[in-house]
Formats: structure tokens, C-alpha cells, sequence
């Protein structure tokens, strides 16, 4: 582990983060979605700019730091991370725009709630990662429980309905109730409030507290599954963290159009069977990363593909003759 490294990379986004919320969106107000796809698109560039730079660090040992693949597989095992975390944040996002439509959360305040949930995350995160990580290097089996997992949890996503969300079902609201008053107003945007000169977690608390217990249960999916590709720490984390600094843009980009991915879902599915197998092969046949690559990405394209199709497809039949006679 090279401390500059990973310092260098702490103090990364740490600063990309003050920026966001310190200079960009120091207001509460609503996200327009020509600004959510500006957004999505800087931070998809930056962290290809910072896929390149994952090249040049292993290629060339910067800094002393010793990796032990070279750089072409270094790349391709970060960016195929990043695409395994940035596809399976989609599931990830409708659970939270069902979550802000139970609590009619203003769209004033969504932006600054994914902003401290999304910091929750990249800190659970990194804990969830380091713990793998230790479970990964001294238990060989472990990676037939990860495997597992991802299957279960294939399973579970094609059986799952998201629209039977009853977030205050959730344990740890209910545990926070027990011990701590809650306001039932948003309190003008802020996560702390008084009721009677007393101190109380505002309703916009208690939806933060909601949004980060749902991503612990993403992530025990979403890691396992990096996991598969490598189980180089810096690279697991550092394509974690950027697929997660780009998840507040991509909800406002895709929260109102979900349903016309639907079979995105499905592809979803066979992504976490597919990773979930080569977790359980792992220490008897070892898949390329190139071949790896080239199966998720396949298996995202028809599943956005075909949505495209089948919504086309339905906008004609809206529009046929035969269709306006009936009506």
C-alpha cells in the first residue's frame, strides 16, 4: 500500500466534492435535466481521465508504486469495474426516486441529499472493500461465498418489486425513532430541527438515513462483484468511488425516464449471474478481462437495445390508423 498514493487520491476527491457542493450547488434548487446530462458527461470524462492516469501508474510504477499487473490490464480491470458499479447504480436509483416519491422530498433538496448520502456511501464503502479485501487474501473460499451471493442476488433482482417500498418498514429508522424525536417537516432543507425547544432529526434526516442503509444492501452486491474483476484494493475502490461521485447527475438524467428502460433490468440480471459465476471459477478457470468486458458490455447494450426497440415500437402502434379507428 503506498500512502501517497492513496492520500493523493483521498485528497482527490475530497476536493472534486467540496467543489460540487462548496461551489456548483451551494443552493437548494432543483436540477434541470440538461444540467444532470452536462454533469453526467464531466464526470464520465473525468474519470476516464483518470482511467488513463490508472495507466501510466502501473505501466511506469509512478511513485514508487509497485503494482503487480502492467498497465493495460490495470486499465481494463478499472474501467470494467466502473461499468459493472455504474450499471448496477440503475436498480440502485429507482429504489431511491420510489423512496423520494414516498416522501413527496422537494426536488429543492434532492440534489444536497444525494451529495451527504452519496459521502455516507464512499466512507461504507470503503470499509465493506478493505474488509473483502482481508477476507479475499486469507480465505481462498471466500470468493465461492461472493460468487454465491451474486446469484442470490440475481435472483432476487428478477423477483424483487420496487414498488412495494415501505421505507419506515426500514430497522434502523425504526431503532433511530426509539431514541431520537423526529419532525414530520423537511425543516427548510436542513437534516436537524427543534420541536418544543428540543432538539429533532428533520423528515429530510430520516430520508438521508433511508437512501444509506438502501446502499449498503446495493453494495453488498456491487463490491463482491468488483471483486470478480480484481482484487486489487486501489483499483476496486478508486472505480467504486468514481462510479458513485457520478450518481446524483445520472439519477436526475434517468429517474424520470426508467420505464422506458425496460428490459435494462433483465440485463442487470445476467450481469450479476454472469460476474457470479466467474467468482465461483475463479480458482479454476480464469476468464480474460477482455472477454469479461466484452460479455457485460454486450449484455447492457441488448438490454438498452432492445428498450429502445420495444418503445419505438409501442410509439408506432399509438400512431397506426388502426389504432385511431378503434378510438
Amino acid at each position: 500500500m503506498n500512502v501517497f498514493i492513496w492520500g493523493g487520491f483521498i485528497l482527490l476527491i475530497l476536493i472534486l466534492l467540496a467543489l460540487d457542493l462548496g461551489v456548483f450547488h451551494r443552493k437548494n434548487k432543483e436540477i434541470k435535466t440538461k444540467e444532470a446530462v452536462i454533469w453526467t458527461i464531466i464526470w464520465i470524462v473525468i474519470s476516464l481521465i483518470f482511467n488513463v492516469f490508472i495507466y501510466y501508474l502501473y505501466e511506469n510504477n509512478l511513485f514508487g508504486f509497485a503494482g503487480e499487473m502492467q498497465g493495460k490490464e490495470a486499465a481494463l480491470n478499472f474501467f470494467t469495474g466502473y461499468l459493472i458499479e455504474k450499471s448496477l447504480s440503475v436498480d440502485n436509483i429507482f429504489v431511491i426516486a420510489m423512496i423520494f416519491a414516498y416522501f413527496s422530498v422537494p426536488l429543492k433538496y434532492q440534489h444536497r441529499l444525494l451529495f451527504w448520502g452519496i459521502l455516507g456511501a464512499l466512507i461504507l464503502r470503503a470499509i465493506m472493500i478493505i474488509v473483502g479485501a482481508a477476507l479475499m487474501e486469507k480465505f481462498f473460499w471466500i470468493s465461492y461465498v461472493f460468487g454465491a451471493l451474486l446469484l442470490f442476488s440475481a435472483i432476487k433482482m428478477l423477483t424483487a418489486r420496487h414498488d412495494s417500498v415501505e421505507p419506515y418498514k426500514n430497522p434502523v429508522v425504526k431503532l433511530f425513532k426509539r431514541f431520537y424525536p423526529v419532525s414530520d417537516d423537511f425543516a427548510d432543507g436542513k437534516f436537524f430541527t427543534r420541536i418544543d425547544g428540543k432538539k429533532a432529526a428533520s423528515l429530510l434526516f430520516i430520508v438521508l438515513l433511508i437512501v444509506e442503509t438502501t446502499d449498503v444492501m446495493f453494495a453488498i452486491d456491487s463490491i463482491p462483484a468488483i471483486f470478480a474483476v480484481t482484487t486489487d484494493s486501489f483499483i476496486v475502490f478508486s472505480s467504486n468511488v468514481f462510479a458513485i461521485l457520478g450518481l446524483r447527475s445520472l439519477y436526475f438524467v434517468l429517474a424520470s425516464v426508467m420505464d422506458k428502460f425496460r428490459y435494462l433490468k433483465i440485463s442487470l440480471v445476467f450481469v450479476l449471474a454472469f460476474i457470479g459465476v466467474k467468482m465461483i471459477l475463479l480458482h479454476h478457470f480464469k476468464i480474460p478481462i477482455q472477454v469479461s468486458l466484452s460479455i457485460i458490455a454486450g449484455i447492457l447494450f441488448i438490454g438498452i437495445g432492445a428498450s429502445i426497440w420495444a418503445g419505438k415500437r409501442d410509439t408506432a402502434k399509438l400512431k397506426s390508423p388502426l389504432n385511431k379507428e378503434t378510438e
